[in-house]
């Protein structure tokens, strides 16, 4: 193969020979230079097109992450409301199986001091309730007419304990009539700690000690301190094993710690009847007898009523 070149200097031509072997090598380095280029030119746009993509990430990313925190805050407050609207559930049921508590230990009450009869007044049976199937499909109850219903039903457990007590504290007066706590719970023992201000034996804080302690021997006699109705006998928190007493005119008297109570609810006690043996269950470094005397539920000091038997 000869190429021919022509110049304007001096007119003259020139031709130039390409043997076989350089025509090859000659599209061979076009092919290749060919390459470089689209190659070059891939690399270009695809380190634009990386680009295009890092700017959208930067710009979109935080975005994102935003939304994703918002709604995840979103799912935390829907979960600490559906929790507090069960605590608040599970605080009202509370409320309502104690004042039911209540309510069945009155209604015991009651019940043996004025001998009723016990299908009159049985409480260790639901009463019998129904109707006829309803015609119409009816919706679940909401959380929010739940509480209401609840509330409701409380007030009404709440007017039904009150009207009870009232009827509790009338016929104790009419049986037991002018009763005043006076005397020791103890023959055989020794006043540990008074009424009043004291250093908590247990935290060692200060504290208002609302009875009097009354040290002695595990399993000594505990005497009611005057006639009356049990109105609690058994385990109280921080009291342990606890004996209450119902003297009418307003006065209580309490008697904690003990080893075991020797009484029951609804029981009728005299003045001296023992009715526990002293220990040391609940809050208690040594076994005695916690002593408190209440006027119309409100705590005074025991020794006020010691001083006489």
């Amino acid at each position: 193969m000869q190429l021919f070149l022509i110049t304007k200097f001096r007119n003259r031509s020139r031709s130039i020979s390409f043997g076989p072997l350089t025509l090859c090598v000659c599209f061979l380095s076009g092919i290749i230079f060919v390459g470089l280029i689209f190659q070059a030119g891939s690399d270009h746009n695809m380190s634009k097109t990386h680009g295009s993509f890092k700017n959208l990430y930067d710009q979109t990313a935080p975005m994102w992450s935003k939304e994703i925190e918002i709604q995840q805050q979103t799912l935390n407050e829907l979960k600490e409301n559906a929790e507090s609207s069960l605590d608040a559930l599970a605080i009202k049921l509370s409320n309502l199986q104690a004042r039911i508590m209540r309510l069945d230990a009155l209604g015991s009450r009651l019940s043996n001091i004025m001998d009723f009869d016990e299908i009159v007044f049985d409480i260790s049976e639901n009463p019998g309730i129904g109707g006829r199937e309803p015609s119409d499909l009816l919706g679940s109850m909401g959380v929010k007419d739940f509480v209401i219903a609840i509330e409701k039903l409380e007030n009404r457990i709440q007017d039904r304990a009150e009207k009870l007590a009232a009827m509790e504290s009338m016929l104790i007066d009419r049986t037991i009539q002018n009763q005043i706590p006076s005397g020791v719970p103890t023959e055989n023992g020794w006043v540990s700690s008074s009424y009043g201000k004291r250093l908590d034996p247990i935290t060692g804080k200060l504290e208002f000690h609302h009875g009097v302690d009354f040290a002695g021997r595990s399993g000594s006699a505990i005497n009611s301190v005057a006639s009356g109705l049990v109105t609690w006998s058994g385990f109280r928190y921080g009291y342990g094993n606890m004996v209450e007493v119902n003297h009418g005119n307003g006065y209580q008297t309490r008697y904690a710690h003990h080893e075991k109570n020797l009484v029951v609810v609804g029981q009728k006690v005299e003045k001296g009847q023992v009715i526990a043996l002293m220990g040391e269950t609940g809050r208690t470094t040594g076994p005695h007898v916690h002593f408190e005397v209440l006027k119309n539920g409100i705590p005074v000091n025991p020794l006020k009523y010691t001083s006489s038997k």
